[in-house]
């Protein structure tokens, strides 16, 4: 897996039309249901993932945008170094956009929570995560924050075709953690 960076989100509990009763929450990669924190995008600190280097840049601008950031989850992620075509079952690799200043500091404290699917059929930012955006939690095993346990659930469900004819491709396999507060100092507790 690579380094591919961090994300602040609104992390929503399980919509009605998500049908999968034991998902609890969604922390997928895409911001289709559990959002961003913000249309980060024109501030142009991501990096080559669209995805920060570091909190500090989120923190930034959080402070910039004069955003209430409490109750926010602040996740890392990596990502597998190749992506799935669905039309030509074949993986091949991918590197980060250029323009943007990729080097992503490893977090201390971080907690793994499974792993998603995302659709990049741009080839920039994460578009759409088929487990949540199309409800395939209610026809695949998933845990209660709509994510597989394992990587290799993740790679076997799109090789078989789970995916397939869901949202455009290529599929990127993403391994999803949340951080420790030590390393979110906004988010530490007061007192």
């Amino acid at each position: 897996m690579i380094q591919a960076g961090y994300m602040l989100k609104r992390v929503v509990r399980r919509p009605d039309w998500i049908h999968a009763a034991h998902v609890e929450d969604i922390y997928s990669v895409s911001g289709c249901v559990s959002e961003s924190f913000t249309d980060y995008i024109n501030h142009r600190k991501h990096n080559g993932y669209w995805l920060f280097n570091s909190p500090t840049p989120i923190e930034e601008i959080a402070r910039e945008r004069q955003l209430d950031i409490s109750g926010m989850i602040l996740f890392y992620y990596e990502v597998f170094e190749t992506q799935f075509d669905e039309d030509t079952r074949t993986w091949s690799k991918f590197e980060p956009e250029k323009d943007f200043h990729t080097k992503v500091e490893t977090p201390e404290l971080m907690q793994l929570m499974g792993f998603d699917v995302t659709t990049f059929s741009v080839g920039t930012s994460p578009e759409c995560s088929p487990l949540s955006c199309n409800d395939l939690a209610a026809r695949i095993a998933v845990n209660k924050h709509c994510l597989f346990d394992s990587f290799d659930q993740a790679r076997h469900a799109l090789e078989c075709g789970k995916f397939d004819g869901l949202e455009p491709g290529p599929f990127r396999i993403f391994c999803v953690h949340t951080v420790g507060a030590d390393l979110w100092p906004s988010h530490r507790p007061s007192g």
